[in-house]
Formats: C-alpha cells, structure tokens, sequence
C-alpha cells in the first residue's frame, strides 16, 4: 500500500506550520524476547501493542546491538556504537564501552530535534553517557529507587505503592500534560524508557496472579507453541531454532546461584529432566516475566490515552522495540535475595535464565550479548494514523536500529548540521519502507560485543562466538581470534541458524571475515575523528 500525500505533506510543509509536524514517542523495552508480545506470537497478554501492529506496521528483520547501552546509543545517534565509542570491539583503546564518551559529533535525536523547535522528553533508563538534560531533552526522569523494580529495602521509609514501570509512563505522561497546557504549538519527541522485563523479576502481586499456572508446561511446549503462533500470524522467519543444553548464561556467577535454591536450573535442558521442584521454580519465574510484560504494555496504553486526550494521537508517529533479547543471564545484585519472601518482591532477586529466555526469543537461537538471531532480532512497531496508509502489514527488509535517528528526523523535516570531518550517520531513513515493503536498507549489517561478532551480508551471515566466560570476561583481543570458528549462515533458509556452511563455502567466511575487519578498522577512525568546538549544531 502506499501513504497518497499524507507523509510527503507532513514531512514538506514542516518550515510553514511547525503544529503540523509529526510528534514522536520511541518507546524502547528492555531485555523482551522477539516473541514475547501477542503480535509477535506470544500469549502475554499486550493489546496495546498489539493493537499499534494491527493498525500499522510489524518488522521481522530489524536489529538491535545486543546490549542495552549500545544499542540506546546508536538508537539515539544514528551510529553503530563503536563509532562513537560506547562500545568496545578488537584493538579499540581505552575509554570505549558502557562509560565511553562520544565524539562531540555524535549528537542525540534530542540536540536535533530541540534546535529545530520540538519540545522533547525522557522518561526511564538513560545510560548513554551525559545526562540527557545536557544531551538535548527538557525534561528527564529516570524513576530510580533503587537497584529493583520497587523502593529499595534499604530505605528507612520505603513507598509501598512505587513501581518502577508505572512511574516511568506516569512521568511521560506528565510530560504530555505540561506539553498539552504549555507548549501545544510545538511539536513533541518523547522518548519512553522502560526498564521492564530486565532482572531482578519483581513484579506487582496481581500481575503475577494473572499469569501463575500458565508455564507450568514448561520452554519446550511454550517454544512450539509461540512458533505455531507466529505462522498462523503470518510471520515468515524460517524455522525453529533447537535448544542447546550446554550453552547457559554468559557470565559465571557459580556462588551467586547457589543462592538461589535447589530450584534452580542454569541451563535449558529439556523440561521432562527437570525435578518437580525445578520446574515449579522455572515457572515460576516465567510468570513473573511475562507479568513485568503485561504491566508495562497496560502502563503504554495509559500513554497512548494521554495522546488520545491532548488530540495528539492520529499525528504521533510511535515506534516500539527491544534493546536486546531476552536474557539468560543469572546472578544476585542490588538488595540481595531472600528465599523466603514472595517471588517477584523486592525482597527477591530472580533472573530469568537461558530455558525461558530461549523461549522468549522463539523461533531464534541464544539470547542478549550473543549475535545470533535471538540476541539481535527486536520487533520494532510503527503506527502513525495521520501519515501511514497501510495497517496490519508485514515489512521483511533488512534494517537496525541505527535507522531510528536518521528516520526520525527525516519524518520530522530536519537537516542535521554539517560537522566538517566527521563521518556521515551511518543508519538510514525507514520512510521508503513504510509505503512498501522494499529493499533492505543496508546491503550489510555488521555486530561486535565482547567476544561475539557478526557480519550479515544479504541472506549470508558469518557469526564468531563464545559459549560463556567467567567473570569478568577476557576481551579478545585483534589477531587474538581463531578465524576458523566462523560460522556461515544462509539466513534465507536458515534464519535459525542451524546448518553451519563455513566448509561449504570456505572463501564467502574468509570474504566475510575481511570485510568485517575492514569496517573494524573504519569504525576506529571514525571514532577518533575530532572536530572544532566552535563546530557545534
């Protein structure tokens, strides 16, 4: 289908009537499997989001980066992270990673937007480095109190009724409030954080009682039956990846686990091994999962009501997606956790470990910080009534999240600076796809985190990887690897990646694997580009 005039005439006549601008609200998960919403073939229950795909548009090849803070980094820049220095990759110096700082030119969608006259808002997790007041928002709240989803323990008075997600949407919607009364002239980008599903699994006692039973079948049953979902839905995304037994989370944390109980199980071993006491536990924690999913969708439909209410809905372009997998990792941080207190209570800290988490990311295979499918695939949602023709469809092209910042000032009719020597943004517009579904946006996408690495070229993908590391993990350093073991995939056949073809098709791997040298070696550059301070937007 195609959009007529409405998205040309919301994009060209942005200098002449700024009200008629389109408003933005990216909301980004944390930790959410592919298919953990209804619309992506889970049974959680999400009729918000679902009904944001029913009435726009569901990607089913779009990428994240693995990991939250880079991926949050290239969402809000338009650069994959280690050009910017917010993540680390072979023979990178000091000073990139989680705490690495970006080039002055590397601004955020906020900087853009904000000198071209939108009003602009964060609300929930931030962790790109500066504080997002300096880095082009007016207003931000992170809804922090402490290292769970509730008041922390060690608070002398804590609040009962604080609940992380809640206080993240009811912070954007007071930002869309103020909007409403102060500033309706000017059109708005909010940007909307949840820190859901990520650990600890604390969830609200009624949220959990909705879910409890339901996964007492367990990830093999579950697994089958999210895929038969997804081809009933429609969704074409080749076959369903097969559990590995042997791979558990990828960092060892032996003790903290012990902590846990007898229940617990670090590996994704078929379920009719499992001990009674075992599955109980594993289901358990599911449940808990998918009720941090269900709270965070009804907190989005609060959200999207305050739009509905300031008349701002039919014009608001809304993007959702994931920055990772679901997560196999395990480990006790923050308050501790006590075996006694009810699951998924402050009191508690639960991960939700690589069985669950291989069924979250179904039909794929591994999870958050691993470059295969299941780290890397997001869904990603776009719904806009006032500019977008087509509803309920399907869009196959190839893009990552590099391409949020470049689509959304495309949309919004805003020319970023010139930055004299600095490298182009990287990502590209999504605006031809959302007329139809067309070419892939890149003829290559390219993956690094830790000792895990990626190079999809077309259908073709190479994947270098570790199983697990312990703690903390060992960088593998340039000329450290042993190219033989990449893997080659054909992910138009095979987007399970299953049928490893690097001794089928020895010189595509050694292609492959100089060719992701080569942007190792660019990205490099670009990252100790510099420019002149008076060389500001």
């Amino acid at each position: 289908m195609c959009f007529g005039m409405s998205l040309k005439t919301a994009a060209d006549s942005s200098a002449k009537a700024n009200d008629r601008r389109p408003n933005f609200l990216v909301i980004i998960a944390d930790d959410l499997g592919f298919s953990d919403p209804g619309c992506y073939g889970g049974e959680i229950e999400t009729p918000n989001l679902d009904a944001l795909a029913a009435g726009g548009l569901r990607f089913t090849q779009f990428y994240n980066t693995a990991r939250c803070w880079p991926t949050r980094s290239a969402l809000m820049t338009g650069y994959y992270p280690q050009q910017i220095r917010r993540d680390s990759m072979p023979g990178a110096p000091k000073g990139f990673g989680g705490r690495g700082v970006r080039p002055q030119w590397a601004q955020t969608i906020g900087q853009y937007l904000q000198t071209a006259g939108y009003r602009t808002y964060h609300s929930g997790k931030w962790h790109i480095d500066g504080k997002p007041t300096d880095s082009g928002f007016d207003r931000s709240d992170e809804a922090t109190r402490g290292p769970g989803f509730f008041d922390t323990n060690k608070r002398g008075e804590r609040d009962p009724h604080f609940y992380r997600t809640v206080a993240t949407a009811q912070h954007a919607i007071d930002c869309l409030k103020e909007h409403s009364e102060n500033f309706a002239g000017q059109p708005f980008f909010q940007y909307l954080a949840f820190h859901a599903p990520h650990f600890p699994l604390h969830a609200l006692p009624e949220d959990i009682q909705r879910y409890e039973g339901r996964y007492d079948d367990g990830w093999d049953r579950l697994r089958k039956q999210r895929y038969q979902r997804q081809r009933a839905l429609g969704f074409s995304v080749g076959d369903l990846s097969v559990l590995e037994p042997d791979v558990g989370p990828p960092y060892a944390f032996p003790d903290q686990i012990d902590l846990l109980g007898p229940g617990e199980v670090n590996r994704p071993l078929p379920w009719d091994e499992l001990t009674s006491q075992q599955q109980r536990f594993q289901a358990m924690k599911m449940s808990i999962h998918a009720a941090m999913v269900d709270r965070m969708d009804r907190e989005i439909g609060r959200v999207l009501d305050q739009l509905r209410a300031m008349d701002s809905f039919d014009n608001t372009i809304v993007m959702f997606l994931s920055d990772n997998g679901a997560s196999a990792e395990m480990m006790v941080r923050g308050d501790g956790h006590d075996p006694d207190a009810a699951p998924g209570s402050a009191a508690t800290y639960l991960c939700l470990g690589p069985g669950f988490s291989s069924a979250a990311n179904t039909p794929f295979r591994r999870h958050k910080t691993w470059v295969h499918e299941g780290g890397i695939s997001t869904p990603l949602i776009v719904h806009w009534p006032a500019g977008l023709d087509a509803q309920n469809e399907f869009r196959s092209a190839v893009a990552h999240v590099i391409d949020i910042a470049p689509t959304v000032l495309d949309l919004a009719g805003v020319q970023r600076p010139d930055f004299p020597g600095a490298p182009p943004m990287t990502g590209k517009s999504l605006r031809p796809l959302l007329s139809n579904d067309g070419d892939s946006l890149h003829d290559e996408v390219w993956f690094c985190h830790e000792a895990n690495r990626a190079l999809r070229q077309g259908d073709w993908k190479i994947v270098h990887s570790d199983k697990g590391r312990p703690f903390p993990y060992r960088i593998v350093e340039a000329g450290d690897s042993n190219e033989s073991n990449w893997a080659l995939y054909n992910l138009a056949n095979d987007r399970a990646e299953q049928n490893d073809l690097a001794d089928t098709y020895p010189a595509k791997v050694q292609a492959m694997s100089e060719r992701w040298y080569q942007l190792r070696d660019q990205f490099l550059a670009d990252s100790s580009t510099e420019i002149a301070n008076d060389a500001k937007p």
